[in-house]
């Protein structure tokens, strides 16, 4: 989805110090797929990325729904579910998940994140936080949603959703829902981005990726899923 790509807002994070990601994993757990996990290790060199396979063991805990596999960065930072057939993405400071692989997608959700200093954050203005981001958005929205609040019992999870005609190649409108959450010392962003008359089959995917989204949940055997203090 070349077209809807909103950089000058994607990235904007609570804090002005993006952390730096050094590992991510990736489990597919359809039973049509054979039981493997995939890691993506960033060389400390420079911005390349090294897969590594390892077989999961026949008790493991890694559970999600038919049809979709879990995303796990810094070994349980921030983690949720995401379609099993999208195309995985890494970047410098954050990482993407698109339909096909570009330049023929339609969508792209992308997900950055801080490991904060321990501290209580139940106070941070998250739904202001959210809507400083949407008054700043430069592409001219023409429909603004409600800030959606989840609330789960180690985080805080807001959301909101800006409707705008894209114009980079013909006038089309499109959808942009932007998340922050905060829990367990992490901080995340996330973005969805897709097309307006793609809308009816893509929200499920944003659906299962909030209701499966946990901060701060370290996985102590990735080839079990057993988290601490398991």
């Amino acid at each position: 989805m070349p077209a809807v790509n909103p950089k000058h807002l994607r990235r904007k994070l609570l804090l002005k110090q993006l952390f730096p990601v050094t590992d991510c994993s990736v489990m597919p757990s359809s039973p049509k797929i054979p039981k493997t996990l995939f890691m993506a290790k960033r060389k400390k060199s420079n911005l390349q990325w090294i897969k590594e396979t390892l077989e999961l063991k026949p008790d493991h805990r890694w559970e999600s729904p038919s049809g979709y596999k879990i995303f796990v960065a810094n070994r349980g930072a921030v983690r949720f579910n995401v379609p099993q057939d999208w195309v995985f993405e890494p970047q410098e400071k954050s990482f993407k998940f698109v339909d096909k692989k570009p330049p023929n997608d339609d969508c792209c959700l992308e997900v950055s994140f801080n490991q904060l200093p321990p501290h209580d954050w139940s106070q941070f203005p998250l739904k202001s936080t959210l809507r400083k981001i949407v008054e700043d958005d430069s592409r001219n929205p023409i429909e603004k949603g409600e800030i959606i609040t989840v609330k789960r019992q180690t985080a805080k999870i807001v959301w909101t959703e800006i409707k705008f005609i894209d114009t980079q190649e013909e006038p089309r409108e499109a959808f942009s829902r932007i998340c922050i959450g905060l829990g367990s010392n992490v901080q995340c962003l996330i973005t969805f981005d897709f097309w307006a008359d793609q809308a009816e089959q893509l929200i499920p995917v944003w659906d299962e990726a909030i209701r499966s989204l946990t901060l701060g949940l370290y996985i102590r055997d990735p080839m079990t899923g057993l988290a601490f203090p398991d």
